[in-house]
């Protein structure tokens, strides 16, 4: 077997009796993690699955989420995370996008489930001889963009596309089998899936897997358990260090964090290095794999907010300041939309607005369909939002384009303040007037409690036009 399994496998061979998982009170030896993958490739026979179906999983991080992963990359199967926060609806679309052959539901979002097949009834299926033929070049992953800016796609990746994702991963964070773990961020993005807890398990190393992100669980945890590192979010991060056992909960076991999925406020930044924690970075999206650009851990403390250089095999250009990624971890391409043209001649276009240094690191400023156009000039939200964010009164901060009369549209700073702060209205217009254009300015500043966001914390900006409409 050249596939997935086979490279978790190889670490179970070498440490049958060492431990490999932990979540929700129970511990897993890689031995006993095996075993939960051959129980889950009894399942998918009984479920109908065989090569090239396609199992929907529905649920929070489990152990059996991952040994069903690893039991469609066995048989060829394709899996589809499902992502539990969405409605029925909105599940019902994804369903029928992906043609799924059988959803599996965990107790918690049973509900949920019935309601989802009653809109999309799936076909019945018989048991089928599980044949165990899956390999590199097999479709395994197809999972769902975050859909910020309007339509969800499905992205497929291949096995050999996730391996090398692996590869890059370890590479970047130095992962080994002393590395511990603490995951929880949902395994339905990439992100929670492919950045740490797959790369972990391939180095042999050990996963603490919670179910769901709980601030105080993190620090209890980190306190207890003794991570070297873990994998946040900017809205996570700001969870923890806004927590009141941020300054009494001892962090000196973590070699580093690593965070993405958005622009992340040097504000919590600071706020990890000033507790001694290395803050690394990790830029991709749903079709790169993730791993595209990393700030490694060597790098985190002199380069702090950088989104990093190439990852492991990742090539990058910017073509007309937009973020091209060519690399052995990208997807394939978009289920069911064979002729995309973000796959182009083997690059695919991210959609991001990135600069670069003479030193080669890449800073990500926003995003090329968000960017506005007021009066025939453009102007990138990332300009504006970067400055915002210096402020010590600002937690959070996006900026949109609101039609305009005059202009045709014109920037809305949006913000969410720290807890109990107060801005400094005036310093910030001075901030604005040193730095930026004038025609760059906001032409208002409006003050929320919070912002819509995904998942894994990406503002949802074409709701927060709507919203501001």
């Amino acid at each position: 077997m050249t596939g997935l399994y086979a490279r978790i496998a190889a670490q179970g061979a070498l440490r049958a009796g060492e431990l490999a998982l932990l979540c929700d009170g129970r511990a897993w030896t890689y031995a006993q993690f095996d075993g939960e993958v051959a129980d889950w490739c009894e399942r998918l026979a009984g479920y109908g699955i065989a090569r090239g179906s396609a199992l929907g999983w529905l649920g929070h991080n489990s152990v059996a989420m991952l040994a069903a992963l690893l039991a469609c990359a066995r048989q060829g199967a394709r899996f589809v995370p499902l992502n539990w926060r969405l409605t029925a609806p909105e599940l019902a679309q994804l369903v029928c996008h992906a043609g799924l052959d059988a959803l599996h539901a965990d107790e918690s979002v049973a509900t949920l489930a019935d309601a989802v097949c009653a809109l999309v009834p799936l076909p019945a299926r018989g048991p089928v001889a599980f044949a165990g033929e899956g390999g590199a070049g097999d479709d395994l992953l197809l999972v769902h963009t975050s859909g910020t800016g309007g339509r969800s796609k499905g992205a497929i990746h291949t096995q050999a596309a996730m391996l090398a994702n692996i590869d890059a991963a370890i590479e970047a964070q130095a992962l080994a089998a002393s590395t511990r773990a603490l995951a929880v961020l949902p395994l339905f993005h990439v992100g929670g899936l492919c950045i740490q807890v797959l790369p972990v398990l391939a180095a042999g190393g050990v996963v603490d897997l919670h179910p769901r992100f709980d601030a105080g669980a993190w620090l209890a945890d980190t306190q207890a358990w003794r991570p070297t590192t873990s994998l946040l979010v900017p809205a996570t991060m700001r969870a923890l260090v806004e927590h009141a056992r941020w300054t009494a909960t001892n962090l000196s076991s973590l070699a580093f964090v690593n965070t993405g999925s958005s622009i992340v406020p040097r504000a919590l930044i600071d706020a990890f290095h000033a507790r001694g924690v290395p803050v690394c970075q990790v830029y991709g999206a749903t079709e790169t794999g993730p791993v595209t650009l990393v700030l490694r851990p060597d790098e985190a403390l002199r380069h702090a907010g950088s989104a990093g250089r190439p990852a492991l095999g990742v090539e990058v250009r910017l073509q007309d300041g937009e973020l091209h990624v060519r690399a052995p971890n990208l997807a394939r391409g978009y289920h069911g939309e064979p002729d995309s043209q973000a796959f182009a001649e083997g690059w695919f276009r991210t959609g991001d607005l990135a600069r670069v240094d003479a030193d080669g690191y890449y800073e990500i400023v926003g995003r090329a369909t968000e960017r506005i156009i007021s009066g025939g000039e453009n102007i990138d939200p990332g300009e504006i939002e970067q400055i915002a964010l210096a402020d010590p009164a600002v937690a959070e901060a996006a900026v949109v384009g609101v039609a305009d009369a005059q202009w045709g549209e014109v920037p809305v700073l949006v913000l969410v303040l720290w807890h109990g702060a107060v801005a400094d209205w005036t310093a910030l217009r001075v901030a604005f007037d040193a730095k930026l254009a004038r025609f760059k300015h906001p032409c208002r500043i409006v003050v929320l409690e919070t912002l819509p966001k995904t998942a894994l914390g990406k503002v949802r900006k074409t709701e927060l036009a709507e919203r501001l409409a």
